[in-house]
């Protein structure tokens, strides 16, 4: 029986830890995941969806800081893996960590390698207003994304989709692809197939202050910006001083003459005024209020319509 060590942190790697915790050839001879991090208003510790997936199958978790120190080293070397499989874990693994499973450490990454390489490649697709993503395993090697690819799988992504919805199908897509890829690799059956860096697109981390709408830009970004930051950071404005996430919307056209940020009525609905085009609203968020429906929202708040945002 082949013995695996899964490395992984958010809701992306979990369908892919448990697809591999109903496969009868692998024993799982640990779980590795990001220490608790403080979490919501209160700021109480919680554990990642991937220990949370692990805990419940009575699965062994080690939530170390950091790979970096040689007792964490000697840790894993001690487990004696034959392949260690990462899926979104949150550490870049050092070449003494790449050393230890003969059969080498195996990547789910949530693009079609090599585009977008880098740690947020699902809302970079968005973004971009790329038309198809998809997963890629590779065999990791010491540079970012940079490794021999085994499989890839594409997907179309829809114009409705956000990063949330987008994570979710692909984190299924990867779980699958892994399984398929797992024996074949084992056997010795697959040529890693080296990238053409010269293809290559980065992705750096999602900031925070990145979910800004600037109204001077086109509609179709800003449209791409709300998705591709649904659920987080949330793409949001000002409104009498307080922050206002948008939800949901989508490009509309317009031709009027107001100025970039104005709320304004139209045959479609309340859209907001930008450097090209409107903004449609359909679902947005008060700060400290539940998200809602443009219609339900302007029924609490009239003077909305005709204001200025930013």
């Amino acid at each position: 029986m082949e013995r695996i060590v899964f490395m992984g942190t958010p809701r992306f790697a979990v369908p892919t830890l448990e697809a591999l915790a109903t496969q009868a050839s692998y024993e799982l001879v640990c779980v590795v995941t990001q220490p608790d991090r403080p979490a919501g208003r209160g700021r109480k510790l919680v554990a990642s969806p991937v220990k949370e997936a692990a805990l419940a199958r009575g699965l062994p978790v080690w939530q170390p800081a950091t790979l970096r120190n040689p007792q964490a080293v000697e840790k894993l070397r001690a487990l004696s893996p034959t392949l260690i499989v990462i899926a979104a874990f949150g550490q870049i693994l050092r070449p003494d960590v790449l050393a230890i499973p003969p059969k080498g450490c195996l990547n789910v990454h949530a693009s079609l390698l090599p585009r977008w390489r880098g740690a947020a490649p699902i809302p970079a697709a968005i973004l971009a207003g790329d038309k198809e993503t998809g997963v890629t395993i590779m065999l990791l090697d010491e540079g970012m994304d940079t490794g021999p690819i085994l499989a890839q799988t594409p997907l179309s992504i829809d114009p409705a989709d956000t990063a949330g919805s987008l994570t979710e199908r692909l984190a299924v897509l990867g779980a699958d692809l892994l399984i398929q890829t797992l024996p074949r690799w084992l056997a010795g059956e697959i040529q890693p197939r080296p990238q053409d860096h010269s293809q290559a697109t980065m992705c750096r981390p999602l900031r925070k202050e990145e979910g800004w709408l600037d109204w001077t830009r086109p509609a179709g970004q800003l449209s791409r910006q709300v998705r591709a930051y649904n659920p987080w950071p949330g793409a949001y404005t000002m409104w009498q001083g307080q922050r206002l996430k948008v939800l949901r919307a989508a490009l509309v056209e317009w031709h009027g003459a107001q100025p970039p940020g104005q709320v304004i009525t139209l045959p479609e609905g309340t859209a907001v005024t930008t450097g090209e085009g409107a903004l449609l609203l359909f679902e947005v968020q008060l700060a400290g209020k539940r998200a809602m429906s443009i219609a339900d929202f302007l029924r609490g708040q009239q003077e909305f319509l005709g204001s200025h945002l930013g």
